[in-house]
């Protein structure tokens, strides 16, 4: 054996570049929307809206409530199940509510989910911008300032808390591009922190100079509820939350993008300013529009997206979608332990969703920390 053959054989192995066998393989997860999914989201819903129509504190036979609705089906041929007073019950207070919970709840959860892909934030939610400080602010100036609810024919409170939001959002935007920086997640969130303190310290400025029966209204609406509930109320929202849950389902392929990164998406052609844009804009206003009616109900942008991560997979191709469903089956569901609990009195819908949502939001920040 020569020295060189020897030193050949003695010398240790070069280090592999890539180390094929020994790397983790990369989870999958399916992208695509299975049946399955969504037969169980819709059977939810129906579930939660049966529940809503047919519980309440109004002695209503849950036969002759079923009877009074399958009068409206078409081609179903059935006599009325209840008289004058069940046939207002059913159909002037306990199916609008029904109803604007749903649209509410699934406008605030697609909401959250989209936030949270916008801003690759776990704990973002749909107030992130300043949408329930503006609120506040304009269902508290309405109520000190405005005319007497009682005596006005059509009620000022959820469109002054719809422009309050809007104002709120507009001035997060203008501060999030000022000295004319380029427009990012960062500088976004940092705003919307500024302008929801300052609108929160008018807010309180404004209730301290108040009567207590003021103060009692202004805190009622703030923690949110659907007890007024109307069908005005939802043919008003209706065409906010159709154009922006239209437009978040029609971006859910972007998102799935965006989440690889600003530099990943522009190099398959997708321009994520512009996208992140129209996602915001479109899950502020729909937001917005759900809280003018509805109050502040927390949590719901959080407790649904990352449930539905937890049995769907993260791809938005389903949360987006799934996100409409579940929110308002459990928005819908909330509202029933809201007025069913210490019925005849109710429970704000906010304290319901809070009392579910913050541990929920502890076990979400606890994840985030272990993936971080």
């Amino acid at each position: 054996m020569t020295l060189t053959a020897g030193r050949e054989a003695h010398a240790p192995d070069a280090p592999a570049l890539f180390e094929v066998g020994d790397a983790p393989a990369p989870t999958l997860h399916p992208t695509r929307l299975g049946a399955l999914h969504v037969l169980v989201a819709v059977a939810f819903v129906l579930a939660a809206a049966t529940a809503s129509v047919l519980v309440g504190p109004a002695d209503l036979s849950p036969a002759g409530v079923l009877e009074e609705v399958a009068t409206k089906v078409p081609f179903v041929h059935l006599h009325p199940g209840l008289g004058f007073t069940g046939d207002v019950i059913v159909w002037q207070l306990r199916m609008p509510r029904m109803v604007l919970g749903g649209l509410v709840g699934a406008m605030l959860a697609v909401a959250g989910a989209s936030y949270q892909g916008v801003f690759s934030n776990p704990l973002a939610d749909p107030y992130l911008l300043g949408v329930a400080s503006g609120a506040g602010l304009g269902a508290t100036i309405a109520i000190v300032y405005g005319p007497n609810l009682a005596f006005t024919a059509i009620d000022p409170l959820p469109a002054a808390a719809f422009a309050g939001a809007v104002v709120a959002v507009a001035a997060t935007f203008v501060l999030g591009r000022s000295g004319g920086a380029r427009r990012s997640a960062a500088s976004l969130v940092l705003a919307g922190v500024a302008v929801a303190a300052f609108f929160t310290a008018v807010q309180t400025f404004i209730q301290q100079q108040q009567n207590p029966v003021d103060l009692t209204v202004v805190y009622t609406w703030i923690l949110g509820g659907l007890s007024t509930a109307g069908w005005g109320q939802v043919e008003m929202i209706l065409p906010y939350v159709a154009v922006a849950g239209g437009a978040l389902f029609c971006c859910r392929r972007l998102l799935d993008v965006l989440s690889l990164g600003d530099e990943e998406a522009t190099s398959v052609g997708v321009r994520a300013d512009r996208v992140r844009l129209i996602i915001v804009v479109a899950a502020t206003l729909g937001t917005a529009a759900a809280v003018a009616v509805s109050g502040l109900i927390g949590f719901v942008g959080i407790i649904v997206p990352h449930t539905i991560r937890l049995l769907a997979g993260p791809s938005y191709r389903r949360i987006i979608p799934l996100s409409l469903l579940y929110g308002a089956g459990f928005l819908i569901l909330a509202d029933v332990v809201a007025r069913t609990v210490l019925s005849p009195q109710e429970i704000p819908l906010g304290v319901v969703t809070a009392f579910l949502g913050a541990p929920f939001f502890l076990v979400v920040l606890r994840q985030a920390r272990k993936m971080s």
